[in-house]
């Protein structure tokens, strides 16, 4: 009895720690997944201040272009040279727009995997949950069996123990029968 006592403890205590272990995982990937969706916002506010100053660089590069038109030809190389370098600007921050809207991108696949994790480790909680309510019954009943057979065997061994003291009883009297009956015998044969 006291080993399934003990086998039944062992069990629940190994499905607590493991239940534990996953309520961790589970708080470390929803801490995970926070970050991950302020990274994403900290991210969607770059991509759109990328996306102001390639507009704003844009327009820059169309006054540049407008003003071109209206200037000398001295003039001409000076502001080629800064409209080549706006452009150069204007390249930058459409590649620096692209790769905000990558990481975007790339953290909203990652975020949903996460809840994909989130939900999954939450069936395997409630799973988990489940198997401890039903060890702890199954202990519960063991214990209870265990606690009638004790139950049953004291009352067959007060029962054996009473029918022993009435056996040495009785063959107490079958003996004090026999010498008497030997004394009886031998009166007779006196006679």
């Amino acid at each position: 009895m006291e080993q399934i006592k003990r086998n039944s403890q062992r069990v629940i205590e190994s499905m607590q720690t493991t239940l534990d272990a996953e309520v961790r995982s589970r708080n470390d990937a929803l801490r995970v997944k926070k970050k991950m969706e302020g990274d994403l916002n900290e991210m969607e506010i770059q991509l759109s201040h990328s996306n102001r100053q390639a507009a704003e660089a844009q327009k820059q590069l169309r006054n540049v272009q407008g003003q071109l038109k209206n200037t000398s030809l001295i003039n001409t190389k000076k502001k080629l040279s800064i409209l080549l370098q706006i452009q150069g600007e204007v390249d930058d921050t459409i590649q620096e727009a692209r790769n905000a809207e990558e990481k975007a991108k790339k953290a909203i696949t990652d975020t949903e995997e996460d809840k994909k994790n989130v939900f999954r480790l939450q069936d395997l909680v409630d799973k988990l949950q489940l198997k401890v309510k039903s060890y702890k019954r199954q202990a519960e009943e063991s214990e209870e069996q265990a606690n009638t057979h004790l139950s049953r065997y004291r009352k067959v061994q007060h029962e054996m123990e009473e029918a022993q003291e009435r056996a040495d009883i009785a063959e107490s009297q079958v003996n004090k029968l026999r010498a008497k009956s030997r004394d009886i015998g031998k009166v007779k044969e006196a006679e």
